[in-house]
């Protein structure tokens, strides 16, 4: 099978993309076009709390600026913007710091949501399929300087 069919098969099926698939995303957000899914990027890179990794979700998928601040906001953003889409969407979830101490249980958590809203996905006859790009730990601030926060521009 050709990789141009193993991501339009992995598409197809929605949920989590195979890792394989990071070094193949410019291929894989054209294939999610081509079959009416919409892309999104949440950039999580420096997103150290829960709070945080919300806001980058909410942000991707240009949810309101009321959106909540507790894990079950997430899912119900992640609907909310299925509902709006014609077909579904692909999530690309950039640099999440699964490695980090501070934010295993929160990413874990932020996992269990995209997988619950990928299967609520087809019972309304839609995909959600998502990629997700884990990395180790943040990297420790410069002396004499505080972490960059998420809101901080470069």
């Amino acid at each position: 099978m050709s990789k141009k069919n193993d991501i339009e098969q992995a598409l197809l099926k929605g949920g989590e993309l195979p890792k394989a698939l990071l070094k193949q995303e410019e291929d894989l957000s054209k294939a999610a076009k081509v079959q009416g899914l919409a892309v999104f990027t949440a950039d999580c890179s420096k997103a150290r709390n829960l709070s945080a990794l919300l806001r980058a979700f909410a942000k991707a998928v240009d949810y309101p600026v009321f959106f909540g601040k507790d894990i079950d906001s997430l899912l119900d953003c992640l609907k909310e913007t299925l509902a709006e889409q014609k077909q579904g969407y692909l999530l690309l979830v950039h640099e999440i710091h699964s490695g980090d101490p501070d934010l295993k249980e929160d990413v874990n958590l932020v996992l269990e949501v995209l997988h619950e809203a990928a299967m609520y996905a087809p019972k309304v006859g839609k995909t959600i399929a998502y990629l997700v790009n884990h990395v180790g730990k943040h990297r420790p601030p410069e002396p004499g300087r505080g972490p960059q926060g998420y809101t901080d521009v470069e």
